[in-house]
């Protein structure tokens, strides 16, 4: 083992001979003791004022606030996970800083297997001083050496090897594998590397040394390397400690918090660098003489001061000022000295902790004092035990205020009551103080108690733990490319969307004409947008989903009013006889006028019936077939409003006028027209989808006339039924569809709706289990559960206001153990098939206002869009994608989208009363 004085620290011309110049001698040996121990004690207050100015100052660096510059670093690592314990393979480890004035090259094999380890290969190099202090090309040559000698006594041949680089030194990080040198520390001074891509100089090295194929994969320090290297007991290690030569901690931050790395999503390591914090208000209370001698003497005076009070290359020090000192007062060794005793270096951190070891009887306290030329009296072992436990105890202290710091930053950040966390432990201090780790607890439990932390001790001192993260990058890497491969069909192009659109038009002209084709294009009889002079009071029926709506509608000068009821409709209902359907939505009206006084009225009524129907007239609709679920026998090929008037006729003394049939989608177009006369077009997108529009009467086959308009509901759900879309469909479009109550039909929505999207996420997230890339490849009963998934999951984890610790529980609450890698990559397939549905919505309503656009003759249309639907209204981006693929698909219309309110009600009774107005006109 080198000296502490080859380490980092060595004596000054100039500087005080002996630590004691400015203290007194007093005459009572025990009250100079006592003086010099009191100024290592710290109080509970000084520790909370460290542990608070500690953790402002974390919270300021990771503002990227720069003036004044916060006491700590907070320097991002680029390591976004913890291991999950798959993780396999060969690497090679270089230890550079960690040791001392060594490097270490490890071989680490990790088995994936949890419980089944092989113990790593490695050997430690001394570096010789010369190359310490030397050009910086001599040391990464000399690692370069030191990593073909190791690997030229194993059977290695001309595979690619993977290497992870620890390298413990203050780095600017920009990447995984790129890492600057800010300054040497622990007695290092090799030239031309501060400021330098310490990687890419060892990459230069490697290939001077041209032995082997190695590729440099991350850069790791030795905190991080001890966090990433911890068995994995009930969760994962998520906090990393080392004392060792010098003293760091790191931690998973939140990414959004992280002001360099303007990420909002996922979490980084983060190396807090705490050696360098240097809070006069703080630490100056705490410095000792014996603190301020020892920065004088250093190589790096006024830097790390705080780690000089807790880092193992400084301890020994510590406890030599202190000992020379009661020496030179004539306290200990009968006023003697000795060499070792005054020379930087003399007493080591090994010393200090076997003279302080409770077990270490008075015996070995002066075997140890002898070795170092010392000739003890009977006392002073006593007196000697007790400087050395009062110098480490206060490094213990501040090393867990300054921990602390960090539990209350991950408390604060996960807004967690109490917080759960394992702690990994790694450093000689550790490994050779006893009490070293039992005050740290204690402390920690003192400043913490709303933590309830586990200290783990780290697997070969950090070296297996920088393979560690070497694995998991190559596993992220292979766990990308898998998602990217799966995901991949989702991402439509411009030209892909083009086709979509051209495709629809097509579609539309045939169907227009009666041609066979996946769109109907069925007229609806409604012939005008709402003008603003329709008054009166109408009755509207909504029937489109589970739940259906009775409700009284107000047109009056001062605008709409509306009064509503919901009642259910049981799934025996939805999917028994049509009678039996039909007789309950009739049970509903007339409870609905007996609560709002109307029994006995007939008012105009408008039914909007969210179904594929054929239109015969504006009070005549054929079923052509149920969708959302519904089954009702008896109704398909059935004009829907005589199923209703026979229902009013079994119920008797009921009158009911029946003016209008509306789809949900012409009903929203309606609401919209009656604030917008510029709507025209009509879309949902909720739990299923549809689009219509006002269409030259000229161009509807099936309807006589020449002129004027017709709105035509084009039933676009049904789009693609033809095969016309199959080179779009994924493997899981097929599973949802096959798992369908309608396989082969509504192709078009179940891309798109809300209905379906869930189920597409699920069966993509199954998949990417069964290939590892999730949730470490176990399946589980829930996920496999058919509608476990819903859609508005995908709504509340794609928010942008949403952290990843709440896209976590969302999980969670689906019984899906996952880690924060497995949230993101959820939120990437929720993403992607998201935005495939608003894309092709998109397509689609291109396709409609380019076809009015060229009905016109015009060079630019301006339209508006009623748009109504769960989906549209509550996921945070769909209605913007829809609004940019139209933007990009129909440059030559200005499109305006409108949330509708109240389509289907509202849109019903204005259907019905622009009817009346148009009647009105006709018999006048």
């Amino acid at each position: 083992m080198d000296s502490i004085g080859s380490l980092g620290l060595q004596q000054r011309e100039g500087a005080p001979s002996c630590p004691q110049e400015g203290l007194p001698c007093p005459s009572n040996s025990s009250e100079l003791v006592q003086e010099c121990l009191q100024q290592f004690k710290v109080t509970g207050a000084q520790l909370r004022q460290i542990q608070t100015s500690l953790l402002d100052s974390m919270e300021q660096a990771l503002k990227g606030q720069a003036s004044p510059a916060p006491a700590v670093r907070m320097l991002p690592t680029y390591v976004g996970s913890t291991p999950h314990g798959t993780e396999q393979g060969d690497f090679v480890v270089l230890e550079l800083g960690a040791t001392g004035a060594s490097l270490r090259v490890l071989w680490v094999t990790l088995m994936g297997i949890e419980g089944h380890k092989m113990e790593p290969r490695s050997q430690e190099f001394v570096i010789p001083q010369e190359v310490m202090l030397g050009p910086g090309q001599q040391l990464f040559d000399f690692a370069a050496r030191c990593l073909s000698e190791f690997l030229d006594a194993l059977p290695v041949g001309n595979q690619g090897l993977q290497l992870g680089f620890s390298f413990s030194f203050p780095c600017h990080q920009t990447g995984l594998d790129k890492s600057t040198l800010i300054s040497w520390t622990k007695g290092f001074r090799c030239s031309g590397v501060e400021g330098q891509d310490v990687v890419q100089l060892l990459r230069d090295a490697i290939q001077r040394q041209g032995t082997y194929s190695i590729d440099v994969v991350a850069v790791v320090n030795d905190t991080v390397g001890t966090m990433m290297g911890c068995e994995p007991g009930l969760g994962p290690c998520e906090v990393g400690l080392v004392v060792d030569t010098g003293t760091n901690a790191c931690y998973m931050e939140e990414a959004r918090h992280v002001a360099v790395l303007d990420e909002d999503r996922g979490r980084v390591c983060i190396s807090v660098e705490w050696g360098s914090f240097s809070d006069d208000g703080a630490l100056g209370p705490v410095l000792t003489i014996f603190d301020h001698t020892l920065d004088h003497e250093s190589l790096n005076r006024g830097a790390q001061r705080f780690e000089k009070m807790i880092g193992g290359l400084y301890l020994g020090e510590l406890v030599r000022l202190v000992l020379a000192h009661l020496a030179r007062c004539g306290v200990l060794f009968g006023g003697y000295t000795s060499p070792a005793l005054l020379r930087q270096g003399g007493i080591l951190l090994e010393h200090v902790a076997e003279m302080e070891d409770p077990s270490a009887g008075a015996a070995r306290v002066h075997a140890i004092l002898q070795d170092l030329g010392l000739n003890p009296r009977a006392s002073d072992a006593e007196f000697v035990q007790h400087v050395c436990a009062a110098v480490c105890t206060r490094a213990a202290q501040l090393c867990a205020a300054a921990l602390a710091a960090v539990l209350s930053r991950l408390q604060h950040s996960r807004e967690q009551q109490t917080l759960q966390i394992a702690v990994a432990t790694g450093g000689r201090v550790f490994e050779r103080h006893p009490r070293f780790l039992s005050i740290l607890q204690e402390t920690v439990m003192l400043l913490a108690p709303e933590c309830d932390v586990s200290f783990i001790p780290s697997v070969d001192g950090g070296g297996q733990g920088v393979a560690m993260v070497t694995a998991v990058a190559a596993r992220l890497a292979a766990h990308r490319c898998l998602l990217e491969e799966t995901l991949a069909p989702f991402r439509l192009t411009r030209e892909q969307l083009a086709a979509v659109q051209a495709q629809m038009r097509e579609a539309m002209a045939k169907g227009l004409q009666g041609e066979a084709s996946s769109l109907r294009m069925l007229p609806t009889y409604v012939r005008d947008t709402p003008d603003g002079s329709e008054r009166g009071d109408f009755l509207a029926l909504d029937l489109g989903g589970t739940n259906f709506r009775v409700l009284l509608v107000r047109v009056a000068t001062g605008g709409v009013q509306i009064t509503s009821q919901i009642y259910s409709i049981p799934e025996c209902v939805a999917q028994g006889s049509g009678q039996q359907l039909f007789d309950h939505i009739v049970d509903c009206i007339v409870d609905f006028q007996e609560k709002q006084g109307l029994s006995g009225q007939s008012l105009p009524l408008g039914f909007t019936f969210s179904f594929p129907c054929t239109q015969l007239g504006l009070d005549q609709g054929i079923l052509l077939n149920w969708t959302k679920g519904f089954n009702a026998s008896d109704c398909e090929g059935q004009d829907v409003v005589c199923l209703l008037r026979e229902a009013i006729g079994r119920r008797q003394a009921v009158e009911l006028n029946v003016v209008a049939i509306v789809n949900d989608t012409v009903g929203t177009m309606m609401s919209c027209g009656y604030e917008d006369p510029h709507c025209e077009v009509g879309l949902i997108v909720g739990t299923g989808t549809n689009a219509c529009y006002m269409e030259e009467l000229r161009n509807v086959a099936s309807v006589d006339g020449d002129s004027g308009h017709m709105c035509i509901n084009m039933e676009w759900g049904a789009f693609g039924d033809d095969g016309s879309l199959s080179m779009l469909s994924t493997r899981f479009d097929a599973s949802v569809d096959q798992a369908s109550i309608n396989p082969g039909k509504q192709r078009f929505e179940k891309m798109i709706s809300g209905m379906y999207l869930g189920e597409i996420v699920r069966h993509t997230l199954l998949h990417l289990t069964s290939l590892g890339v999730l949730f470490r490849g176990q399946q589980t009963q829930r996920l496999q559960t058919r509608d476990i998934f819903k859609t508005k999951f995908l709504s509340e984890i794609e928010s942008d206001s949403l952290a990843l610790r709440q896209v976590r529980a969302i999980l969670e609450d689906l019984g899906l153990s996952l880690t924060s890698d497995d949230a993101l990559m959820v939120l990437e397939v929720c993403q992607a098939v998201s935005q495939r549905a608003a894309q092709l919505c998109g397509a689609g309503v291109a396709a409609v206002v380019e076809k009015i656009r060229e009905n016109r003759g015009l060079e630019e249309l301006t339209v508006s869009v009623g748009v109504d639907g769960t989906l549209y209204k509550l996921h945070p981006h769909f209605s913007s994608l829809v609004a940019a693929t139209v933007r990009e698909l129909a440059p030559r219309c200005v499109v305006t989208f409108l949330q509708s309110e109240d389509g289907s009600g509202k849109g019903a009774a204005l259907v019905t009363a622009v009817a009346c107005r148009l009647a009105q006109m006709t018999c006048v």
